[in-house]
C-alpha cells in the first residue's frame, strides 16, 4: 500500500497538469501555445537547466558513467528502431523520429523531480542534453533531410547544460542575487511544460490510432529493455539508475509531431503515435515507478 500511494504521490502532479492543459483547450478557452513553447525552451528550461546543474553534487565518475550509458542507449534506439522501421516498411521520415525521441523535455524532466528531486532532476538534465543534441541533428536530418552540430549547439537549452556543466565540473557558482532569478525564473518550466503538453494532445488530430498503439507497445517495451541492460552493463547507481529508465522509456514528444508537420512528413501518424503512447504511459509510467522507486 505504501509503494502504491509513494508512486501515486509522484505521477499524480504530473498527469494532473496535463490534464488542465487539455481541459483548458476542450473548453474553448485560448494558448498560445507557439508563444509559451518559445518562452519555456528559450527561457524558462534553460534556466532551469544551469540551476540545477550548478546546484548539483553528482560525483563526476556517476557523471561519466551516465552519460556513457545515455550515449550507448540512444545509439541502440536508433540502431533496433531503424531495423523495425525497415522490416515493417514504414516510412522513414514519417516513424523513426518518433520512435527513437521520447518526451523527456515535457514529461521525463518533470518524473525525474517528482519522483527523485533535485538529484533526479540533475541527472535526468544529463540525460536530456544527450538526446536533445541527438535529435537537433540526426532526429531533424532524418525529418527534414538535413541538419548540423551548429543548429544543435545555437539552441539555448543545450548552450545552458553545456555551460551548466562547465560550473559542475569546476565547482563554480555565481552571485546569489543572479541565482536567485534564474531559480525564479526556473521553477516556471516544470507546469508550463506540463500544462503545454496536454494543450498539444488535446489540439492533435491523430490517425491511425490501432498501429500507434502498437508501435507505442513495442517502443516501450524496447526502451525499456535496453535501458535495464544498458544502466547495469554501465554499474549505475539506484538513482541515475532510475532516471535513465524512465527518461529513455518516455512516450513520443510533441516535438516529433511539430518537426512532421514542419518538413512536409505524414504529422497525422505522428500524432497519432503522441496521443497512443501518452495514454499508454498513464498505464506504464507508473508500473516503472514501481520498479525503480
Amino acid at each position: 500500500m505504501n509503494l502504491i500511494l509513494t508512486v501515486l504521490e509522484i505521477v499524480s502532479p504530473v498527469f494532473l497538469l496535463a490534464a488542465i492543459g487539455f481541459i483548458w483547450v476542450k473548453t474553448g478557452h485560448e494558448y498560445r501555445i507557439e508563444f509559451v513553447t518559445k518562452l519555456a525552451m528559450t527561457l524558462s528550461v534553460p534556466a532551469l537547466i544551469f540551476t540545477a546543474l550548478v546546484k548539483a553534487e553528482i560525483d563526476p565518475t556517476a557523471l561519466t558513467k551516465l552519460s556513457l550509458a545515455s550515449i550507448a542507449a540512444y545509439g541502440a534506439v536508433t540502431v533496433i528502431m531503424y531495423l523495425a522501421v525497415k522490416i515493417l516498411k514504414l516510412e522513414t521520415r514519417t516513424f523513426l523520429n518518433p520512435l527513437i525521441f521520447g518526451n523527456v523535455g515535457n514529461l521525463g524532466l518533470p518524473l525525474a523531480y517528482f519522483a527523485f528531486g533535485d538529484e533526479g532532476l540533475s541527472y535526468a538534465i544529463i540525460i536530456f542534453a544527450v538526446m536533445a543534441i541527438w535529435s537537433f541533428t540526426f532526429g531533424v536530418y532524418i525529418t527534414a533531410g538535413g541538419g548540423s552540430i551548429g543548429k544543435a549547439l545555437k539552441e539555448p537549452l543545450v548552450g545552458a547544460t553545456l555551460l551548466g556543466s562547465v560550473f559542475l565540473w569546476q565547482g563554480w557558482t555565481i552571485p546569489t542575487f543572479m541565482m536567485n532569478t534564474l531559480e525564479l525564473l526556473g521553477q516556471i518550466a516544470i507546469p508550463t511544460m506540463l500544462i503545454t503538453l496536454g494543450v498539444a494532445v488535446a489540439r492533435l488530430e491523430p490517425r491511425g490510432l490501432g498501429k500507434a498503439a502498437m508501435l507505442s507497445v513495442f517502443k516501450a517495451l524496447i526502451c525499456t529493455g535496453i535501458a535495464v541492460v544498458l544502466g547495469k552493463w554501465f554499474g549505475l547507481s539506484s538513482v541515475p539508475y532510475a532516471v535513465l529508465i524512465l527518461q529513455i522509456t518516455t512516450p513520443v514528444a510533441v516535438t516529433s509531431y511539430l518537426l512532421a508537420e514542419k518538413y512536409g512528413a505524414k504529422s497525422e501518424d505522428v500524432a497519432g503515435l503522441v496521443v497512443a503512447s501518452t495514454l499508454l504511459s498513464v498505464l506504464y509510467l507508473p508500473l516503472l515507478l514501481a520498479f525503480v522507486v
